[in-house]
This record gives structure tokens, C-alpha cells and sequence, in this order.
């Protein structure tokens, strides 16, 4: 009997979509048929796919993510992203079949948090990691650009905002706000390149060779300050000054601090917002009370 994690099933529930439950375990058979492989446990810890283990005929161990209804467009991203990468910083991917919302990856290890105490040395990590995923993209590629994003963050962050009863304040409602307009605005495609676009210390996995290799991309062409935002997003607890480790990235990668800054901004509130709504706590609440602080 397959094992779905309750914070699947609840998103699929919720969303009116109980038919798809029903029906994932001969998704999953025919996957397994077609590919050859063998299934084994099921991975925790997110809620827009169920990810299962899955052994290749070969004896390749990779794993299995099968999206629930609605997220075709972001895992189409996501694929497009990985085949860019190449295996470059981020998982390999092994085969993909969009038509059933599934993707093959390379399996990986431990969390970058779970294996490295020290926040300083992680944030390090993160930003190696981030480097080796960047490389040029053009406007053929079929990847939304930081413009893009920035839009879209300009419509969302203020539906939830009301959403979650107001949670964090106005004057940082409006800060992120100028934050994403300054964003869009220095969009260039000239400059662009590939980012994954959640560079985070549970995207960051150990691979079998002892390096460090992304999950899970978002998938933009936008400024590699993107990527690095998110940095000084998470993690807001681990004791430095959050402007500090904006500059030490900066002088890491010879990225624009301030871009980096307001991209920090927008991940923050976005974020703390987004979790707040879905009850990823005390973590929400963390962000949303370090944008405050920021803020004043």
C-alpha cells in the first residue's frame, strides 16, 4: 500500500482534488513498470508532491516525485532547470514524464542543516553551491525571468497579507513591495542566468562524491542576487547581523550587496506570509518578526 504523507493528502483534500489519491498508486505502478524500477520508502517533508524512494535495474538509487494536481507548470520548470544544470550543483535528472506529473532524480543524502551545525559555515556552503548552479541562459529557454517573478510576488504578497489577518506590518508590506518593484526594474537579460530560486539549508543535500547539490529548483533566468536573498532570509535566529551576511556574500561572489539586500526582503516577508498561511510554524512567525524588526 503506498504511503502518503498527511501533508499531501490534506493539500490534495483541500484543493478538491480526492480523485488523484485514489489513482496515484497506478501512477506510480506504470512509473515503476516503464522505468524499471523498484519502490521503496516514502520521503517526508513537503506537500505539492509525493517522493518515494526508487532503486533503477542497475542498482542506480534515485528518487521518484510524482506532483499533485496543479504544479505541471512548476515541475516543467523545475525539468528544465535540471537539464540545464546537468548535474551541476544539483541532482541529476534521470528521466522525466510530465503527461503524469512525474520526474526520476538522482538520490541524495542528509540535509545541509541536519549535517553541518555551524549557520556561518552553512551559509558558506549555500553560497558555493549557488555559484556552481549559475551559468548563462537566454530568452530561449523556457524559464520565467526575475521580472516575471517579481510580478508575480507584486500581485501575491498583498493577497496574503490580508489572507493571514495582516501578520506582520504595513511599513514592511510596503518595503518588500518597493523591494520587488526595484527588482523587476533591474532585470536584464543580458546579465541574466540559471538560478534555482530557494537556495536553503533543506534544498541543499549531500551527494555521494561528500559535495553539497541543490533539490527541488524553482527554475528562473534572473541576477544570481536572487539566489543569494534567500540566504539572508532563513535562518534569521543563527545570531549574526543579517546586513553583515549580506556583505560577506556579496564580497564571496561580487554581487551587488543591495540587490542582494531587497531580494532578502522579499524572500523574508513572502515567505513568512506563505508559511504563516499554511501552518509551517514557529517558522512563519520567525520571518515575519525579523521583517518587522528589519523594518523599524
Amino acid at each position: 500500500m503506498l504511503d502518503i504523507p498527511d501533508q499531501v493528502r490534506n493539500k490534495v483534500i483541500a484543493d478538491g482534488n480526492t480523485p488523484w489519491l485514489d489513482e496515484l498508486p497506478l501512477v506510480v505502478e506504470s512509473l515503476a513498470q516503464e522505468w524499471s524500477l523498484t519502490i521503496g520508502a516514502t520521503l517526508r517533508g513537503g506537500h505539492a508532491a509525493l517522493v518515494v524512494e526508487a532503486t533503477l535495474a542497475d542498482g542506480t538509487a534515485a528518487v521518484l516525485k510524482v506532483g499533485v494536481p496543479g504544479t505541471r507548470r512548476d515541475l516543467t520548470f523545475e525539468a528544465t532547470a535540471l537539464r540545464l544544470a546537468d548535474g551541476n550543483g544539483c541532482a541529476s535528472l534521470l528521466g522525466v514524464d510530465l503527461d503524469r506529473d512525474a520526474l526520476l532524480l538522482e538520490r541524495l543524502g542528509t540535509a545541509l542543516y541536519n549535517v553541518v551545525p555551524d549557520p556561518a559555515t552553512r551559509h558558506n556552503i549555500l553560497c558555493d553551491v549557488a555559484v556552481r548552479f549559475w551559468r548563462p541562459v537566454g530568452p530561449d529557454a523556457d524559464l520565467p525571468t526575475g521580472a516575471d517573478k517579481a510580478r508575480e510576488y507584486s500581485e501575491l504578497l498583498p493577497r496574503l497579507w490580508e489572507e493571514t489577518d495582516r501578520a506582520c506590518s504595513r511599513a514592511t508590506v510596503e518595503d518588500a513591495l518597493a523591494c520587488i518593484e526595484r527588482r523587476r526594474r533591474a532585470h536584464d537579460d543580458r546579465d541574466a542566468v540559471l538560478v534555482h530560486g530557494d537556495v536553503h539549508d533543506l534544498n541543499v543535500l549531500h551527494a555521494a562524491d561528500g559535495s553539497f547539490k541543490l533539490i527541488d529548483p524553482v527554475g528562473l533566468r534572473a541576477e544570481p542576487a536572487c539566489d543569494l536573498g534567500t540566504i539572508i532570509r532563513c535562518n534569521p535566529d543563527a545570531g549574526d547581523d543579517l546586513h553583515a551576511r549580506a556583505e560577506r556574500l556579496a564580497a564571496l561572489t561580487g554581487v551587488d550587496a543591495v540587490a542582494i539586500w531587497e531580494w532578502g526582503t522579499i524572500h523574508r516577508v513572502i515567505s513568512g506570509l506563505y508559511s504563516r498561511k499554511i501552518g509551517l510554524q514557529p517558522f512563519g512567525d520567525l520571518l515575519l518578526a525579523e521583517a518587522d524588526r528589519l523594518t523599524r
